[in-house]
């Protein structure tokens, strides 16, 4: 049995649907994400996990347990907020000790705990300091503290690196990696940062207009997504669409405007003449002066229209002469700045009918 069971949940504003018959389960252990875009319900349905919000319909059930009549001061579950919530008139011990006051555990037994959790985010030697004192990511910290003190079942993470720069962003990523791992218990992170999503979770569900469009493991989601509007949420994607124009021995050819043929690898019964998707990662691209002509790959002329030097890599914007862009990425093997191609330049792509995600539409 899973630790957290949704079911059909759905959640309504007036007239506007914020969670749309939602299902899903959350294991015991695990780094659980819920993804998406501003007003996609994530973080709905993160405040009815918590009591906060209640369902119109549907049931969240812990450990088997309905929780429709529990009240968020009594379920096994804590919740770090975006703005931390810490109470600026208190110490970081006085902020950890709340809760434990809340539900009037022994003084005695209180600096213990609190010790403990104050190690596992490695923040002792703070406890008398104010909020005011503290870096953004100390705060942050704190805040998880204050939140696993209590030993809770399940932790609730509302976007809680949002207001980090992207270095200490980073270091905090690893830090939030690190601490699950060490407490064992299931966080449930809502985030739009899809690089986050990938880095932090076991699984992820990508939310859209109130549904989960996807729920998969990282490499799954951004692999092999179910959607274009995940193909495209989901880091940088060239999408290419347009009627089947052949579909035979496992490969499925369309007919793209602007580009003509594309061949792609899939297990599709698409007709010819059915309208169908190629989700295709910029990476799996391979750009040059010159490519052969005599091998399976596809293969499309054009000229750099944009380039970005990332540092790692070189992202190229290239037009075909049919209008279509594509986009690119070049390895940047050499130190320094090292630019393969400059703006007008005409090169080669090419890429494999395996490179390619197909999606029927």
């Amino acid at each position: 049995m899973a630790l957290l069971d949704i079911k059909g949940v759905t959640r309504r504003f007036g007239d506007f649907t914020a969670v749309d018959d939602v299902s899903l389960s959350i294991e015991a252990g695990e780094f659980f994400t819920l993804l998406g875009p501003s007003g996609c319900g994530k973080t709905t349905l993160l405040r009815m996990i918590a009591g906060f919000d209640l369902p119109d319909a549907g049931r969240i059930l812990l450990n088997g347990e309905d929780l429709a009549d529990r009240p968020p001061e009594i379920r096994p579950v804590r919740t770090v907020f975006q703005s931390y919530a810490l109470f600026p008139h208190m110490t970081v011990e006085g902020n950890i000790a709340f809760p434990l006051q809340m539900a009037r555990l022994p003084a005695a037994e209180r600096p213990a705990r609190i010790r403990a959790v104050l190690e596992d985010v490695r923040l002792l030697g703070f406890e008398k300091r104010f909020p005011h004192e503290l870096s953004g990511g100390q705060k942050q910290r704190v805040a998880i503290a204050r939140a696993l003190v209590s030993k809770p079942t399940m932790l609730l993470l509302d976007e809680p690196l949002a207001a980090l720069d992207a270095k200490l962003r980073e270091e905090v990523q690893i830090e939030l990696i690190n601490l699950q791992k060490e407490v064992g218990i299931a966080f449930v992170y809502v985030t739009h940062d899809q690089s986050e999503a990938l880095a932090l979770s076991h699984r992820i569900a990508v939310m859209s207009h109130g549904r989960v469009e996807q729920l998969d493991e990282p490499s799954r989601i951004y692999g092999f997504p179910r959607t274009r509007f995940v193909a495209d949420f989901i880091g940088q994607c060239n999408l290419y669409s347009g009627p089947v124009i052949a579909n035979a021995g496992g490969v499925v050819t369309l007919d793209v405007a602007g580009l003509g043929p594309v061949r792609v690898a899939a297990a599709s019964s698409l007709a010819v003449g059915a309208a169908g998707t190629v989700a295709l990662r910029p990476e799996k691209i391979r750009i040059a002066a010159g490519a052969p002509q005599d091998s399976p790959d596809n293969h499309y002329r054009g000229k750099v229209a944009a380039l970005r030097y990332m540092g790692d890599v070189t992202v190229y914007n290239v037009d075909t002469p049919g209008g279509t862009r594509i986009e690119a990425l070049l390895a940047n093997s050499q130190s320094g700045r090292a630019k393969f191609f400059e703006i007008g330049d005409a090169v080669e792509m090419s890429w494999p009918v395996d490179a390619g995600h197909f999606l029927e539409e």
